[in-house]
């Protein structure tokens, strides 16, 4: 492996530094954007029994706004759960906003990584192009300098790509899983809306 890297010459240091960053988002995404975590099944549910029982108590916000993003969408509408409708869903929408924004981090950064990558190698591919030309000279070529051009060349250009190519796949995944995790809470939050004006028992 460090003879590669050797082979590659200093254009691949940068290419290295952003399939670490890449791969620390992955799997920090994997695991924050997990269902269990952002909106555990059931637990509207569980929270319209407790309210039905004691009300919306201080304790029952506290506790359910801790209970991560779906949590702190439900805990603004049973702040506002004797106003009228559309200042409840309001409230809701407001805190909806920071919490997709939340969901949605560090979602940029693996995206600039998936289209920055292959630009980092192609710079790689014309440092070793250049390496290459300067090989030429007027008594003929230096086959040393002429091998190094093409291997800093063809390394580049393969890590470029690969770093590009997984990262760009979990971006499109991640959006999609945002997406549909922000459809999932829309759905609760709606369904405590809707049982706090008597529409759904």
């Amino acid at each position: 492996m460090w003879s590669i890297i050797q082979a590659a010459g200093w254009p691949i240091w940068p290419l290295i530094f952003a399939s670490v960053i890449a791969l620390a988002l992955i799997i920090e995404r994997l695991w924050s954007l997990r269902l269990a975590i952002v909106a555990p099944p059931g637990m509207v549910d569980r929270v319209l029994g407790e309210f039905r029982q004691a009300g919306a108590t201080p304790e029952l916000l506290q506790k359910t706004a801790a209970q991560g993003p779906l949590g702190r969408i439900l805990a603004a509408g049973l702040a506002n759960v004797k106003a009228p409708r559309p200042v409840m869903k309001e409230a809701i929408e407001e805190v909806g906003r920071v919490v997709t924004h939340d969901l949605e981090r560090f979602l940029t950064t693996l995206g600039t990584i998936a289209v920055a990558a292959p630009l980092l190698g192609l710079l790689g591919t014309v440092i070793g192009m250049i390496e290459i030309f300067g090989s030429q000279t007027a008594v003929g070529s230096n086959p040393i300098q002429l091998a190094h051009g093409i291997s800093i060349a063809l390394y580049n250009t393969a890590m470029g790509i690969i770093v590009a190519v997984p990262a760009l796949i979990f971006y499109r995944h991640f959006r999609a899983k945002v997406d549909e995790l922000v459809v999932e809470m829309e759905q609760q939050a709606i369904k405590l809306v809707d049982f706090a004006h008597g529409e759904r028992k």
